[in-house]
């Protein structure tokens, strides 16, 4: 039964715009009267309004990338923050309880709703045409699937709402509703995003860049089905204590490996589209200014080095190409690689906000955004190898170690003058001489440049930037918040344009520059990466449709397949793809696949959710996190790189953390729903 009547005023006022990448909604402040289902729905403004306050609930809790003042998620045991109190203590150690930070489980909650209000609702609109009420159909039908997506990820197995919605006139014990297993929820939202595909557009204009395309849709079932595939859900009998109310394991005990077949197809459809691409970036012959060099050719390679892109990296400039995807130098309409965006339309803990905790405290930063060692380690060298010493420092047993010696000594005036380490400056260590372009789009190492080519002060440009104690930007009793823990920074996110400082202000920043950035919630590289994991832990062949039925793909563990998935990536980071006895072994390039996620996917909110999915958080997260040794003044800087437990850094997991604790609040609204296991109900 549909709800009597909507109450607008709040939901429609909290619209975001949807139409423009920059702009709200203009609402009438006045707009509050009661209005039914009937005149709502018949109008194409009350529709749009509706529309967009759907997609206005994507923020904040909702968001996939932002900084921490609603999500924590983009801290893993790859990157942490060192403000905000005890709140990166409390998310770390596990210490949150069933009440922190689980405003998300509601609020997703009242979106499935209002979507399938609107489902249910707009086909009696008036001033649309019959194509547009199947797409703003479409649309609400894809945000009613991601709503649940981000449930299911957060929390596992969640209820499903009738699509038709609850009588609110019911009681209690009518509206209760029991949690779906984790199967039957991912192939609810599975088939939802395909059915919503049907009647999405391929493509959008600029103006409309945050809202849902077909490619939307079929890129977040590939996302949906992956994770159902993976170990934590597919398999785990580890899980047998998640229960619904009557005692039936809502995580599958038996494993299915076609799930992985189907996964592999979901992504397949993507690419089948032909829309996306990852996004390359022109050869530069020159420099134009230290923010922009010229291109950094990586180490001659046989294969890739001669060929133009897509088959090698001749014509291409690795490093811009990867930088340019996050700092806001392309927009996101001329993004071929930008599948889906809140664009704009942001939360304030959006991607400028992780900007500026990355940028050091002596050009108006918050320095609190730093790297692992162990994640600095994870990015290759310029021809495709592992650093000598990578992980040396870990555990015995550790995975992924090298036991070689790590590089010592420092670029010297004369290697700067000779060309010799670029992109370094003097001063640098040389553990961070010749890696791969990524790293360098990345880390913000010890005597790192930070550009700001957007400052008309010429000296308030081209800062190179130290962490030694006793420093500005190193560890100072003075800013007990302010520093970076393992002396290892974030450059991901920063444009060289960007200044946090005004003109001959260092204390200031009124009147500063800095460049809009766009979320990468869902990006084509990741695709890819989906299509060769799914591949890789197939035995047999299976015989998948398409999402629409018009055709069929065979799948397989074939190799050509999975070097579509791989090679591209790495081709565009201006290293060579794996040999042929990786992709022969199925062990080993499951490994390699990990690291590639690692590292292409750094800071954009999905190590912490794989580490679950893979099962690997029980070792990644356990272990100690190690950095520099931020005790080391300028003048012991050879102590300063030996590698160091960072004891400020807390690494703990047990089981309860793969998923998060279901609200109280809910259990009590609830009387079906049960709780996580390690969490307790309330009493």
């Amino acid at each position: 039964m549909k709800r009597k009547h909507i109450l607008i005023s709040a939901l429609l006022g909290m619209g975001l715009a949807f139409a423009s990448c920059s702009d709200f909604l203009s609402v009438d402040k006045y707009f509050n009267d009661r209005l039914n289902e009937q005149k709502v729905f018949a109008k194409k403004d009350y529709s749009d309004r509706w529309l967009a306050a759907l997609y206005s609930n994507l923020v904040n809790h909702q968001a996939d990338v932002a900084s921490k003042g609603y999500i924590m998620f983009n801290f893993s045991d790859d990157m942490y923050c060192g403000d905000r109190g005890n709140r990166y203590r409390t998310f770390k150690f596990g210490e949150y309880d069933e009440n922190w930070f689980n405003d998300s489980y509601g609020q997703c909650y009242m979106s499935i709703r209002d979507a399938s209000t609107m489902i249910q609702n707009i086909d009696i609109n008036e001033e649309l045409s019959k194509e547009e009420i199947a797409d703003y159909k479409a649309q609400a039908r894809f945000l009613r699937a991601y709503y649940y997506w981000l449930l299911l990820r957060r929390y596992g197995p969640i209820p499903l709402l009738p699509d038709e919605g609850l009588d609110y006139t019911a009681s209690y014990d009518d509206l209760a509703v029991p949690r779906s297993s984790y199967k039957t929820c991912a192939e609810y939202i599975s088939n939802e995003l395909a059915l919503a595909a049907k009647d999405l557009p391929l493509e959008r204009s600029n103006r409309e860049i945050n809202k849902a395309t077909r490619g939307t849709a079929l890129a977040a079932r590939a996302k949906v089905l992956l994770f159902a595939a993976s170990p934590l859900n597919n398999g785990n009998k580890d899980m047998a204590e998640l229960v619904d109310d009557e005692g039936n394991c809502l995580i599958p005990q038996e494993y299915d490996e076609e799930m992985w077949a189907k996964a592999a197809a979901a992504a397949k459809d993507v690419m089948e589209l032909n829309r996306y691409s990852l996004y390359v970036a022109p050869f530069r012959e020159h420099d134009v200014n230290h923010g922009y060099p010229a291109t950094i050719v990586p180490p001659h390679n046989d294969e890739f080095s001669d060929k133009d892109w897509p088959e090698g990296w001749k014509n291409i400039d690795p490093f811009e190409s990867y930088r340019s995807i996050f700092d806001g130098d392309i927009r996101p309409s001329d993004n071929p690689e930008l599948i889906f965006t809140r664009g704009a339309n942001q939360t304030q803990e959006n991607c400028i906000e992780l900007a500026r905790h990355q940028f050091p405290s002596s050009l108006n930063g918050w320095n609190t955004h730093g790297i692992s060692l162990k994640q600095c380690d994870a990015y290759y060298m310029n021809d495709g190898t592992d650093m000598p010493g990578m992980n040396n420092y870990m555990p015995g047993d550790y995975p992924n170690r090298d036991n070689r010696e790590r590089p010592k000594g420092y670029v010297t005036r004369e290697d700067v003058e000779e060309g010799r380490y670029k992109p370094l400056s003097e001063g640098v260590y040389l553990e961070y001489a010749n890696r791969e372009p990524r790293f360098y789009a990345s880390v913000a190492f010890n005597g790192s440049v930070w550009d700001m080519t957007s400052l008309n002060d010429e000296n308030m440009r081209y800062k190179q930037v130290f962490y030694y104690r006793g420093q500005q930007d190193g560890m100072r009793p003075s800013a007990p918040e302010f520093w970076l823990r393992t002396g290892i920074g974030v450059k991901k996110y920063c444009n060289p344009q960007d200044a946090f400082v005004k003109d001959g202000n260092p204390a200031g920043w009124e009147g500063h520059r800095v460049i809009d950035k766009a979320d990468p919630s869902i990006r084509y590289a990741e695709v890819l990466l989906i299509y060769a994991e799914a591949l890789n832990e197939l035995d047999g062949s299976y015989t998948i449709p398409s999402y629409d039925g018009s055709k069929t793909y065979q799948i397989s563990r074939d190799v050509n397949e999975m070097k579509k998935g791989i090679r591209p990536i790495r081709i565009r980071a201006g290293v060579p793809d794996y040999d042929a006895s990786i992709y022969a072994d199925k062990a080993q390039f499951r490994k390699k696949l990990k690291r590639e996620r690692q590292i292409e996917l750094f800071a954009e909110g999905h190590r912490y959710f794989d580490l679950r999915r893979w099962k690997d958080a029980p070792v990644e997260e356990a272990t100690p996190i190690y950095g520099c040794n931020m005790n080391m003044t300028e003048k012991y800087r050879d102590l300063f790189y030996e590698p160091y437990v960072v004891p400020s850094l807390p690494t703990v997991f047990s089981k309860k953390m793969y998923y998060w604790p279901i609200p109280h609040q809910e259990l009590k609204r609830n009387r079906r729903l049960t709780q996580n296991p390690g969490w307790t109900s309330f009493d």
